[in-house]
């Protein structure tokens, strides 16, 4: 049977098969921007929508492209999914940056997840196949990494690269951001300006299941199947340089 960190996996790679499929068939056909976009989000919803009917009837549903009709607001067991993270990137072939996003709540805590990042054919899950620790940080104490919105980079990145020492490295979706922490090409992602718990909520079980510290920009706990579905703020970092980035971030003006 399969447990949910595999259920996770599972559902995250057949959105992300469907994706690359998409992408390529109207790319090939000249169509491109918004149609693009669209054309994405409804093909990876309707994959992941149709599967966990059939996977898992009785469990609830929190989704970017549906209806919130609130039913999850009294279910045990909430499947949080973002079927395409990153429709700027997706829409700009052959850029690879956009994501796939699958969690689960249940009773209070995110207890499964995947990210599939499909154009770089790499899933990082909280199950235990292919996850490793995090690549060590490179000798010699070199500058802070903070992933940053390539398009929108927040306001206080320069001023948090200044107190902090960082460089900034530019990407695309929030999965990637948060995976780009695990996977060593970043230090740390902190977000501020703002966003919904699917943008968030599986990159955040993911990075917690691989040792990463995650909280809000306070320190205080994330906090998913609320009521009103957004969250103000965000920090996906390495353990060790949590304390330093949270001090610095108390000190500034993140609005």
């Amino acid at each position: 049977m399969t447990d949910d960190h595999q259920l996770a996996r599972e559902l995250a790679d057949l959105a992300g098969e469907r994706l690359l499929a998409v992408r390529a068939e109207l790319h090939e056909a000249g169509i491109e921007g918004r149609e693009l976009k669209d054309a994405g989000d409804i093909a990876s919803q309707e994959v992941l929508a149709d599967a966990l009917r059939e996977r898992v009837p009785d469990d609830a549903v929190l989704s970017e492209e549906a209806t919130d009709d609130h039913e999850r607001l009294s279910s045990q067991r909430v499947w949080i999914i973002d079927p395409l993270d990153g429709t700027r990137e997706f829409s700009e072939v052959p850029r690879d940056d956009w994501a796939v996003h699958v969690a689960l709540w249940q009773d209070g805590e995110l207890v499964a997840g995947a990210v599939a990042l499909p154009a770089r054919g790499v899933t990082y899950g909280t199950d235990a196949s292919g996850r490793a620790g995090i690549p060590a940080r490179p000798d010699g104490d070199p500058p802070l990494r903070l992933a940053v919105s390539r398009s929108r980079p927040p306001a206080f990145a320069e001023e948090l690269g200044r107190t902090m020492g960082a460089t900034t490295v530019p990407m695309g979706s929030a999965g990637v951001k948060a995976m780009s922490v695990v996977d060593g090409s970043s230090d740390a992602y902190v977000h501020a300006g703002g966003q919904y718990e699917w943008d968030s909520a599986a990159p955040v079980a993911v990075a917690a299941a691989y040792g990463l510290h995650t909280s809000r920009v306070d320190g205080s706990p994330l906090v998913y199947n609320k009521e009103n579905p957004w969250s103000p703020d965000l920090v996906v970092c390495r353990p060790e340089v949590a304390e330093s980035l949270l001090a610095a971030l108390a000190t500034m003006d993140l609005g």
